[in-house]
C-alpha cells in the first residue's frame, strides 16, 4: 500500500480488461486515477466501485481535442498528471491479401496514433511539474511476428520504437517512457477471437502453460509508475509467460 501516493494517473482503455486491473491497482496503491475510455457504462461503474480517488472520463484516444480536454480536466480535478498508462488498443486479425486499408488505418489511428497523442498531451504537464512516467502498451507482437497480424504488429512495433525515441527526448526533463509487452492475456478483447478454444491454444504455446490474466499485468504498471523504477527508461518489458524466450505465437 502507498507505493503510488501523490501520483495522478490517466489510464486509457481503463474500463475493462487490463486497463481496469491497472486502474484498480493504482487506486489500491494510493494514486488518484482518471479512467479514460469510450465505454461509458463500464467505465462509470468502475469509477463508482473505486470511490473518490477515481473518475471516469469519456475519451477517444485518436482525437487530439479529446486528449487536450482529458489532460486539462485531470489537472484541475486531481492535480498535475504524472503517470500515463497508454493502454487503449484494438486487436484485429487479417491476412495481407484480405485486410482492407480502412481496417489497417483504424488500428493505426487507435493503437499507434493514440499512444503518440497521449505522450504529446501529457509531456508538457510532466515537464513543468518535475517529471513523470509514461507506460506504453505494446505486445509480444511488437517483439516478433505472427501470421494474420500484420496491421496489429505494425502498430505494436511502432509503439516500441516511439517509446525509445520518447525516452531519449523526454528523459532529460525527468519523464521516463517505457513499453510493456503482454503475451496472450484473457480479456474480453482477446476472447472475441476464439473464446475458450483460443485460450487453450494460447496456453499450449506458453512455457508456463497458461495464458495470462489482467492481474498479471497490473503489477508491472504499478512498478513503472512508482519511484521504485526511477532509473528505468526506454525499456521494453515482456509479460508473456516466456513466449518470447524463443519465438512468438506464430513461430
Amino acid at each position: 500500500m502507498g507505493r503510488l501516493d501523490n501520483k495522478v494517473a490517466i489510464v486509457t482503455g481503463g474500463a475493462m480488461g487490463q486497463g481496469a486491473a491497472i486502474a484498480r491497482a493504482y487506486v489500491a496503491e494510493g494514486a488518484k486515477v482518471v479512467i479514460a475510455d469510450i465505454a461509458k457504462e463500464q467505465g462509470q461503474a468502475l469509477a463508482d466501485e473505486l470511490g473518490g480517488n477515481a473518475h471516469f472520463a469519456h475519451h477517444d484516444v485518436s482525437d487530439p481535442a479529446s486528449w487536450a480536454s482529458l489532460v486539462e480536466d485531470t489537472n484541475e480535478r486531481f492535480g498535475p498528471v504524472n503517470v500515463l498508462a497508454n493502454n487503449a488498443g484494438l486487436l484485429r486479425f487479417g491476412r495481407i491479401e484480405e485486410m482492407s486499408l480502412e481496417e489497417f488505418q483504424l488500428l493505426v489511428n487507435v493503437n499507434q496514433a493514440g499512444v503518440f497523442l497521449g505522450m504529446q498531451a501529457v509531456s508538457r504537464t510532466m515537464r513543468k511539474n518535475g517529471g513523470g512516467s509514461i507506460i506504453n502498451a505494446s505486445s509480444v507482437e511488437g517483439l516478433a511476428g505472427m501470421p494474420s497480424c500484420t496491421a496489429y504488429a505494425a502498430t505494436k512495433w511502432a509503439i516500441r520504437g516511439m517509446t525509445k525515441c520518447a525516452a531519449m527526448e523526454l528523459g532529460p526533463k525527468g519523464v521516463r517512457v517505457n513499453s510493456v509487452h503482454p503475451g496472450m492475456i484473457d480479456t474480453p478483447m482477446t476472447r472475441v477471437h476464439g473464446g475458450d478454444a483460443a485460450m487453450e491454444f494460447g496456453a499450449s504455446r506458453v512455457p508456463l502453460r497458461r495464458v495470462g490474466h489482467p492481474e498479471d499485468i497490473a503489477p508491472v504498471y504499478v512498478f513503472l509508475a512508482s519511484d521504485e523504477s526511477s532509473y528505468i527508461n526506454g525499456a521494453e518489458i515482456a509479460v508473456d509467460g516466456g513466449v518470447t524466450s524463443t519465438h512468438a505465437f506464430g513461430g
